[in-house]
């Protein structure tokens, strides 16, 4: 039995790239010709975890429960890419230890580890390259985030970070407050109107929402007014 698990960070994330993988290898079947129509092809079993953070560890998500009832000795857990699977080297070890120990392979379709048939092999060869290479990632990884802090730290010593840009400002935060104001236009509707979210719509209606505290934030386009002779 192949035994396939798949996971998404967040709920808008599609787990399409997976699922793509997973369909070139022959795990998922196609049924209507669009990406979404799948099914898993005979003798595969597929467990989702949408929206589940990595911060997780396999083995408590709540579809790892599904994999655990299902495997049997013999069976081959799959995976598209490792890190679906396992956030670091203490993951991955615990994975290969639960495997071990239901005689069930583990195998990634994608990435640096996707030539070993079996990462759960108890061999030292397999050990050792996976250590090497989930270290390896597992650096990158932290000195990404070291220099994105830097930067960050940097640009505001300078005074130039200022975090993400509003969705609306200036003419079309305007219009959407008087829209809101003035012709009682609902928030989806303004959404749709500026292709943008609720969220950000209810951020540009700050002072206006009933519950909210706080006079309506002013908003002009023009320069200061002339004193008046």
């Amino acid at each position: 039995m192949r035994i396939v698990y798949s996971r998404s960070s967040t709920a808008p994330q599609s787990l399409m790239r997976q699922r793509h993988i997973l369909t070139e290898a022959g795990l998922l079947i196609r049924t209507g010709g669009v990406a979404e129509g799948l099914r898993p092809a005979e003798g595969v079993l597929l467990f989702e975890d949408p929206a589940t953070t990595s911060k997780i560890p396999a083995l408590e998500r709540p579809a790892f429960a599904g994999v655990a009832a299902a495997a049997h000795p013999g069976d081959v857990l799959t995976v598209s890419e490792l890190f679906r699977l396992c956030r670091d080297l203490v993951d991955i070890h615990a994975v290969r230890d639960w495997c071990q120990a239901r005689g069930v392979a583990l195998r990634v379709l994608s990435g640096p580890l996707s030539n070993f048939h079996d990462l759960a092999a108890k061999d030292a060869t397999t050990a050792l390259i996976i250590n090497v290479i989930t270290a390896v990632g597992q650096f990158q990884r932290d000195l990404q985030n070291e220099l994105t802090a830097e930067g960050v730290a940097a640009a505001e010593a300078e005074g130039r970070y200022r975090g993400r840009p509003p969705a609306l400002a200036g003419a079309r935060l305007e219009e959407v407050r008087s829209a809101f104001t003035d012709h009682g236009t609902s928030i989806a509707a303004l959404a749709r109107a500026h292709g943008v979210s609720r969220a950000a719509i209810r951020s540009a209606l700050t002072g206006l929402l009933p519950g909210q505290p706080g006079p309506p934030v002013p908003i002009s386009t023009e320069g200061p007014a002339e004193a008046s002779s």
